[in-house]
This record gives structure tokens, C-alpha cells and sequence, in this order.
């Protein structure tokens, strides 16, 4: 749906126009930005809170900034709505997210003024030195870098690697600290009470800004002032506040902070530190959600609302005609609960997505027993691991993709120590809108080449209660759980707790011709297209193999021995996935059977519903039902009946 812009933002295509007008139009560019995106947004859902945060921070910087020359690296990318009005896609804004639309986050492929792809955190620093060593190396020495990361993603391990390098190349970076103490959820840790520390310290803001005025004119004066004014302000500052050495102490000269609503004092400051030389951080304090009232006061709630009545606020949900099955990772909060109410050894971690893993059940009614460490997947691993190392038994719950992230930990602290470290990995599959850094689509893969770990997926909340029940039984090691983001197909879910045999599939229906094996989620695929090609007259059968590690033998066994063709089916990547080692199986114990893969192919998918997406791939209800029919034998009537 297209959505008319303001007076001033119709007439605003690229950043070249955002030059033409006056440092005093910027509010009202500023006013008409953050309109236009509470209005397309509020029709085509999206992420909503973190753009409106930093309209006048992308407005400034696209002002004082020469872009796409200088270079401008949007940390995660949530917040980059604003950038892509600017930037030449206000016509194809109302497609963001959208199948075959605009990505919602910075893409290279998308545009020049994207210059880093992004959709995980921390990254923007090493990127923007990245660049900036460079534009060293080719002697480009008035290029501008800079590096727009929020103080959640701050936390990361990468960042501050990013900034302990920084400060020894004295490369032209320009960090901009978007302060507004969330990420998804409220932020937590040191930092965050060190951030607050420096904002509401009234003897540094009472003279801040007339220091950074009087060493912003000094550092005018020539090169040789640079070194002088360095040592003045890290004298002055050391003594108006003493915490302020910790970005010093990293040799950066930090500025701030500053109101980051505040758009002409932005654009201004933004000016007058590209004649700074070397790294440099500025602290610019805002609030997510900025000038939408129900977002500012319920900030994790419009991260990304979906769709909404802009005027009163409702969000918009369809109400069902009967009772519907639970989130998966509901399902994961509710049970974790039940588990540690009767296992006193049981916690729970995640790294900053409690509301998105749903751990936040625990952590209100355990708060001590469930931990939210922050962006930091890497600490999550290792954290756990130490828990596991004294004898409790952790849940770390990690969306698939951000697992990739702590790989070396999976390997190093907690597989070769055989630590009993369950890891409960969401949106797991083709996650939907949020695109290819999103899709759980390797952790299989990934996965599966690791001794000592087991590897599961269910097929229904049932069965993600159960291998949650087994993963912490005693002498249990290192154990991975997978499922998706979104529904499962059991309104009636809580069930009572069973035992699963490690590495034990099931068989779902019998057949002939043709066996279909599936793992996770997509078993409900396989059951429905069953249900319809038994109409027409063929008969294939259906096993759940649960594991992928290990494998059941037994029930391969007996596959191969009964079948001539078989057709796995899997929501994750064919390479080295669940039918790759159906395939290894296979060839290793001499079987020449037909094998059909189904699954995620060896590219990066694009955003999408999930539907869109499984259709484009190939694995869903219609791409089973062909893959049958291409095989097997239409009969009559089927043999196996009764």
C-alpha cells in the first residue's frame, strides 16, 4: 500500500535533495520522516520502535555526511528505515519485508548507500574500520567512516574488538553510540549502568558542551594542535568524571553525550568532527520509539508490533474460529518452568531474547534461575558451559542463526568436555520476513559434523516437551533441540512428560513404493500431503526420524530394505544435512536405493512468509505430493489397508 510523504520528503529522493534545504528545515524533514514510517509500517508491519528512535540521527548524518563517498555502517539494521526513505527507496518502502520486496535490513546488493549487509549485531565497528583502513591504504584520506551502533549491541565481544583495534590504527572512524538502553528487550549489565552513570552525571553535562566547543576550535588551528588538545581534554574530562577513561582508555575521543532528538545540534556536531582526525565516539542519547506515545511506553511490545491503527494504537490480530496451538518457543517458556519446579539443578540463559525466546516465563517466576546476558551468544555457551562444569543443567536458548555466532564454544567448552549444556535453538527453519541472516538453515549441518552432541527436532509441541524432559535426565550430554519460529498443530499440547530413546525414530504410517523421511516440523507437511495423495490413489509411507544424531539405524534399515525410493524432507540446508546423512547411511551400508533431498537449497533465500519461502524451495505439502507422484505407483486400491 503507497503512502503519500510530506511537503518537504516528497521532494526528497537521495541525500543530495536533504542537502538543498536549511539546517532549520531539518526539524520538519525530521517531523515528516517519522510520520511517513509510522504510516507504511502501521499497513505492512516491519520493525517499528528502532527506526523511530533515530530519525533525526539519520537525517544529521545523511546532512553533514557526503554518502555513499563516506561510508555509513548501520549496526543490526532495525533502525535503518529512515536510511532507505533517504536513499533513493521512499517509492518501494510499502515492499519492505514483503516477498520479492526490499530487504528490511542495509543491503549491498540493494543499494550503493547500503554499503555493509547486516541483520546480526556488533558488527558495524570492525566494518567500518575495515573500510577505513582502506581508504588509508588508496590514499583517501578525506573519506569519512561511521559506525552507528545501539549500546545493546555494544555489549558483544565483537564490538569491543572492533574498538581495541581502532584505537591503534588512528583511522578516520566516527562510532556513533546510539544510547536508548534496549536492544529488543531492556538492556542489562555494566554497561548499561555505566552509560547511565555518564547521562545523568550533572558536573560533566554542566561543562560538556562548552569544552567540546572550545577543543573543537583549538583542533582547527592546525595538525600540530591535534596532540595538545588530546591531552587538554583527556585531562578536563578525567577530572569531571572519571568513569568517562573508558573509551579514552581505548584512544578515542569521546564527545557527549548529546540529545539525539535534536537534529540541527546533530548535524552541526556530525560537521565539526569530520575535522577531527582518528577515532572518535559520540554519545547520542534517545528513546526508542521515539514520538509515537505506545511505543515509547512499552518499548519491547513495538519492536515490531505488526500491523496497527496508527491513530489509536489497537494492533491488529485475527481472531480465530477456534482454539489455536501455541508458539513453539511458548511452548519451550511454559516447560521450562515445569521442569525447573521439579529439577532444582535446572537454568535458563539467553542472549537478550527473553521475550523472543520466551524465557522471560522463567525469568518472572524464577528470576534468579534464568539468566539474559546480553548480545552476547559467545558468553551465553561458555557461561553455560561453566554451569554444567559444577553440576546444574543449563538451557541456552539461542535463535539457529545467532548460534553460528558461539560455534568454537559449541566445540571447545562444551562438546570435547561432554557438559550436559542443552541448546534449545529457535527459528530453526526459514524465518521468515527477516531474510537470509535470519534463517536457522545451517545448524544441522553445523551441527551434526561435532562429536559427543545429540541433535533433535520435534514434530509438535508434544514431542518438544519430551526431548526437553530427556535432555536433562542424568548422565545426559551435550544435547540440541531445533524448532521453528511460529505455530505448532496442537491446541491440546500439554501433555504429561515422557522419556525419549536417544536416537529412536517412529514410523507415522506404512506404504509402498516410496518412503518419506522427515525431521522437525515439516513432518507435518509430509502428514498432510500423505492424507491427500491416499485420495488419489498412491501410498507412501511416512517415518519421523526425531534424531538426526544419532541416526536410527534400525528404521533406515528397514527403509531401505522395504523401499525403492526415498524422499527426505527437512527444513534446513541439503548440504550436509539431515539427507546427506541418510545418503551416508545409505552408501555405507551398500544400499542402492533412489534418493530424492528436499529441503533448503545451496543459496541464500530472501525474505518472505514462511509459506512463500518453503514453496520457493521446494519442501512444502504441494513440493512432497510432486516428489511422490514423480516416483511412486498409483494404485487402485492400497494393499496395506486394514
Amino acid at each position: 500500500m503507497q503512502v503519500k510523504a510530506g511537503p518537504l520528503l516528497s521532494k526528497i529522493n537521495y541525500p543530495a535533495d536533504l542537502k538543498q534545504y536549511s539546517e532549520t528545515d531539518l526539524e520538519q524533514i525530521s517531523q515528516e520522516l517519522r510520520q511517513y514510517i509510522i504510516d507504511v509500517v502501521s499497513v505492512n508491519g516491519g520493525h517499528f520502535g528502532a527506526s523511530l528512535g533515530v530519525v533525526e540521527l539519520t537525517v544529521a548524518l545523511h546532512y553533514a555526511l557526503n554518502t555513499p563517498y563516506d561510508k555509513l555502517v548501520w549496526d543490526v539494521g532495525h533502525q535503518a528505515y529512515g536510511h532507505k526513505i533517504l536513499t533513493g527507496r521512499r517509492e518501494l518502502f510499502h515492499t519492505n519485508r514483503i516477498y520479492k520486496g526490499i530487504s528490511g535490513f542495509p543491503k549491498i546488493s540493494e543499494s550503493e548507500y547500503d554499503t555493509f549487509g547486516v541483520g546480526h549485531s556488533s558488527t558495524s565497528i570492525s566494518a567500518a574500520l575495515g573500510m577505513a583502513v582502506a581508504s588509508q591504504i588508496k590514499g583517501e584520506t578525506n573519506r569519512q567512516h561511521v559506525a552507528v551502533i545501539g549500546d545493546g549491541a555494544m555489549t558483544a565481544g565483537l564490538a569491543f574488538e572492533g574498538l581495541n583495534h581502532a584505537g591503534i590504527e588512528n583511522s578516520n572512524v566516527l562510532v556513533i553510540l546510539n544510547d536508548n538502553c534496549m536492544s529488543i528487550d531492556p538492556n542489562v549489565g555494566a554497561l548499561k549502568e555505566y552509560l547511565t552513570s555518564i547521562t545523568i552525571s550533572k558536573s560533566y553535562n554542566r561543562f560538556r558542551d562548552d569544552i567540546s566547543n572550545v577543543l573543537v576550535s583549538l583542533s582547527k588551528l592546525g595538525p600540530n594542535a591535534h596532540k595538545y588538545v588530546k591531552k587538554i581534554e583527556k585531562s578536563i574530562k578525567g577530572t569531571l568524571l572519571k568513569q568517562s577513561n573508558l573509551f579514552e582508555a581505548l584512544n578515542f575521543r569521546y564527545f557527549g553525550p548529546v540529545d539525539g532528538h535534536d537534529v540541527k545540534r546533530l548535524a552541526q556536531t556530525i560537521k565539526e568532527l569530520k575535522d577531527i582526525p582518528g577515532p572518535k565516539l559520540l554519545h547520542c542519547v534517545t528513546v526508542k520509539g521515539k514520538g509515537f506515545a505506545l511505543a515509547e511506553k512499552d518499548q519491547t511490545k513495538w519492536h515490531a508490533p505488526g500491523l496497527f491503527d496508527k491513530i489509536t494504537g489497537e494492533i491488529k490480530k485475527s481472531i480465530p474460529d477456534k482454539p489455536q496451538p501455541p508458539k513453539y518457543q511458548d511452548v519451550f517458556g511454559h516447560t521450562m518452568v515445569e521442569l525447573a519446579e521439579a529439577n532444582d539443578k535446572i537454568v535458563g540463559i539467553t542472549p537478550a531474547m527473553p521475550s523472543g525466546s520466551s524465557l522471560n516465563i522463567m525469568m518472572k517466576a524464577m528470576p534468579k534461575r534464568a539468566f539474559d546476558v546480553g548480545i552476547a551468544e559467545q558468553h551465553a555457551v561458555t557461561f553455560s558451559a561453566g554451569l554444567a562444569a559444577q553440576g546444574l543443567v543449563p538451557f541456552c536458548n539461542i535463535y539457529s542463526s545467532f548460534m553460528q555466532r558461539a560455534y568454537d564454544q559449541v566445540i571447545h567448552d562444551v562438546a570435547i568436555q561432554k557438559l550436559n549444556v542443552v541448546f534449545c535453538l529457535d527459528r530453526a527453519g526459514l524465518a521468515g520476513a527477516d531474510g537470509a541472516t535470519h534463517h536457522g538453515a545451517y545448524d544441522i549441518a553445523f551441527m551434526r559434523c561435532i562429536p559427543n552432541l545429540v541433535i533433535s527436532s520435534p514434530m509438535n509441541e508434544e514431542e518438544l516437551r519430551n526431548l526437553m524432559f530427556t535432555a536433562q535426565q542424568e548422565d545426559m550430554g551435550p544435547f540440541v533441540i531445533r524448532y521453528p519460529r511460529g505455530n505448532g498443530v496442537m491446541p491440546d499440547w500439554k501433555r504429561p512428560f515422557k522419556a525419549l530413546e536417544i536416537g529412536k525414530g517412529r514410523k507415522i504410517c506404512d506404504g509402498e513404493d516410496v518412503a518419506i523421511l522427515t525431521i522437525g516440523h515439516v513432518g507435518n507437511f509430509a502428514v498432510e500431503a500423505t492424507a491427500e495423495l491416499n485420495t488419489e490413489g498412491f501410498y507412501p509411507a511416512h517415518y519421523d526420524l526425531r534424531f538426526v544424531k544419532p541416526l536410527d539405524e534400525q528404521l533406515l534399515h528397514e527403509v531401505f530394505t522395504k523401499y525403492k525410493h526415498v524422499i527426505t524432507v527437512e527444513d534446513g540446508s541439503l548440504p550436509g544435512g539431515m539427507g546427506s546423512a541418510v545418503l551416508e547411511f545409505m552408501t555405507d551400508n551398500q544400499y542402492n536405493t533412489n534418493v530424492i533431498r528436499l529441503g533448503i537449497p545451496d543459496q541464500f533465500i530472501e525474505h518472505g512468509e514462511q509459506p512463500e519461502l518453503w514453496a520457493e524451495c521446494g519442501y512444502d505439502k504441494a513440493a512432497i505430493i510432486e516428489a511422490v507422484k514423480k516416483v511412486a505407483v498409483k494404485r487402485t486400491t492400497n494393499s496395506l489397508a486394514g
